[in-house]
């Protein structure tokens, strides 16, 4: 089962000034998008729910130290990424 990646405008406008900041990083946020989109569950994502203030919401990894924060809808198989951003900012 493979799931549905839904980019926002305001996502888009975050990932792209993420890639911009972090060049060296497109070719694992692309991979990490990809794998999101075939197995989100996959081991090499850590995907986790979150806590806190960001309770309901879910992150995945790009590496040890960049995170993409995200909705998970498991009932109809959609992924809304919500922000892409180092560790200290999306927790």
């Amino acid at each position: 089962m493979s799931f549905r990646l839904i980019f926002t405008e305001q996502y888009e406008k975050r990932a792209a000034h993420f890639l911009k900041r972090h060049p060296e990083l497109e070719k694992q946020y692309l991979k990490t998008l990809q794998l999101l989109e075939m197995n989100p569950h996959h081991p090499s994502l850590r995907l986790h729910s979150l806590s806190g203030r960001l309770q309901g919401l879910h992150s995945v990894s790009i590496n040890l130290s960049y995170r993409i924060t995200l909705e998970l809808l498991i009932q109809d198989e959609e992924i809304i990424p919500l922000n892409v951003s180092d560790h200290a900012v999306a927790y």
